[in-house]
């Protein structure tokens, strides 16, 4: 038995994911009306958020005390806890959550929202305790992602902080929000209002895979306001989430050309809102007047989100369109490239520039291979050669293959499955299997790993309970192996039985989609 993990001698204690170092203590702390906080400065949001999480649980507003015994803290001194790292002790006498960064805390406090009984998840219980336990932990990577399409199918905010919040509570803290493609544009633009009003609408959908010819005839629309995105991004930082916005281009962009026929490669043609699956040929066309449109959105889109990292796209670019337009192969010749092939590099070096100078770092997807700008970080989605092969180039990277880290492929095979994206079924045991390590001989490149992302494409994914019975317990094991550089299946799937109660009392449908539960407060 691992000295560092054991193998849960409480089932209390079944967290996901698995702490760096966890040792159970004796005694219980009790939550009751004398209980107090004591909250360092500079603990003040993790204080806030622990609050948001006890009071519906225990009843209570713990307020703060100089002698109280459930301790916040910052300390500088604990450097070897990182960014995110944090120390936690229970015992009967108090609580001690330490970080050296106010992420860490808010890590911590994640922890504890998992000690707490399962059943004060969902509703109020009086004199609620906290197992003993002593955990150290340090996340093994800076990156721990989940995509959320909401492009195809629309979701509201009020679901998208549940969405959040159920990440959180996961230690994953970013949340990739695919906001355009073919099928909608969500993001408001001030100055080009057509993008959402004209974009954010189509006719109908397709009913089954890409090419089925059959369409349900139902109009689909929705958009954000500026307001609520800002409140998006609030209420996820306060949870250590941060929001990476995907506005992608030149492909997947004819909501935008519906909007403005201007931007495409046959502005005489007007185009509708896609309302197919699948790959649109479709792209953006290549004049100047298309280059300073889109800076325009990206500079709208970096004044909202203030993330560090910002979502190009880059992905499934055909060329058909270019090669058969003068102006873009006029666009190629004075740009001394060899052909219109070579105009996607070209437009993602332009827009990739307009991102760096703003301050900000571009992140794209890995298109079979290709060679992408060397301020780009890389999403490598295809085959995870392509992630080892930009590291070789000096790129940083993230994790995401189709094949493992895909939650719109079916969770199995079978009838009994909801419809989901056709030729592959993604079970449990394929996502914690997702490999993060470099060729044995390349050990070096591990430096280059920011971590892994999920995915949920919602061509076939409507509904809140759909994407929740798509995403956990997935997100479970792919959570685990992004924190948890070690590898232990059985380990997992004895925690994962535990964790299932606070799934449950949570009110995610995390077994057979006709469960479904009703959300409780999360």
């Amino acid at each position: 038995m691992d000295p560092l993990h054991p193998r849960l001698p409480r089932p209390e204690l079944a967290l996901v994911p698995r702490p760096t170092r966890l040792s159970p203590r004796p005694g219980r702390f009790r939550l009751d009306d004398t209980t107090r906080l004591r909250v360092v400065p500079g603990a003040e949001g993790a204080a806030d958020l622990l609050r948001t999480y006890l009071e519906p649980a225990t009843g209570l507003r713990l307020e703060h005390a100089e002698d109280g015994a459930f301790v916040l803290a910052l300390d500088s001194a604990l450097t070897g806890l990182g960014e995110e790292g944090y120390g936690l002790t229970v015992s009967a006498q108090g609580v001690l959550l330490r970080a050296a960064r106010p992420a860490g805390l808010l890590c911590g406090v994640q922890t504890v929202r998992q000690l707490l009984p399962h059943e004060a998840l969902s509703a109020p219980h009086e004199g609620v305790e906290l197992p003993g336990v002593e955990i150290t932990d340090v996340p093994a990577h800076p990156w721990r992602g989940m995509l959320l399409d909401v492009a195809r199918h629309f979701q509201p905010v009020p679901y998208l902080r549940r969405f959040v919040d159920l990440m959180a509570l996961h230690k994953l803290n970013t949340l990739q929000l695919h906001l355009t493609d073919d099928q909608g544009w969500r993001m408001p633009v001030a100055a080009y209002p057509r993008l959402t009003d004209i974009g954010g609408r189509r006719e109908q959908s397709m009913v089954g895979p890409a090419g089925s010819g059959r369409f349900d005839g139902r109009p689909h629309a929705g958009s954000y306001t500026r307001a609520e995105l800002a409140e998006l991004v609030a209420y996820a930082a306060a949870r250590g989430v941060t929001v990476v916005p995907e506005v992608g281009v030149p492909g997947h962009v004819r909501s935008a050309l519906a909007a403005y026929p201007e931007l495409g490669n046959r502005p005489e043609r007007p185009l509708d809102v896609w309302t197919h699956w699948g790959v649109c040929s479709n792209v953006l066309g290549v004049g100047d007047h298309v280059l300073d449109f889109f800076r325009t959105v990206l500079d709208e889109v970096m004044d909202l989100f203030p993330s560090r990292h910002l979502h190009i796209g880059g992905d499934e670019v055909p060329t058909d369109e270019w090669e058969a337009s003068p102006a873009a192969i006029a666009r190629a010749s004075r740009e001394g490239l060899a052909g219109p092939r070579e105009l996607h590099g070209w437009f993602m070096t332009t827009m990739v520039d307009h991102v760096v100078r703003a301050g900000r770092r571009p992140v794209a997807w890995a298109e079979n291979g290709t060679t992408l700008p060397q301020a780009c970080t890389v999403m490598s989605w295809r085959t995870p050669q392509h992630a080892w092969a930009a590291a070789r180039r000096g790129h940083d990277v993230i994790h995401a293959d189709h094949r493992s880290t895909y939650f719109d492929y079916a969770r199995g095979p079978g009838s009994t499955e909801p419809p989901a994206q056709p030729g592959h079924a993604l079970d449990l045991r394929t996502v914690y299997g997702v490999h993060l390590q470099p060729p044995p001989d390349e050990p070096l490149l591990a430096g280059r790993v920011l971590g892994v992302q999920g995915q949920l494409w919602t061509e076939f994914v409507p509904t809140p309970e759909h994407i929740e019975y798509l995403t956990y317990p997935r997100l479970c094991a792919l959570a685990e192996r992004a924190w948890d550089s070690t590898e232990d299946w059985r380990d997992f799937r004895t925690r994962l039985d535990g964790h299932r109660a606070r799934l449950t009392a949570l009110g995610v449908p995390h077994d057979i989609l006709r469960d479904r539960t009703a959300h409780a407060p999360v």
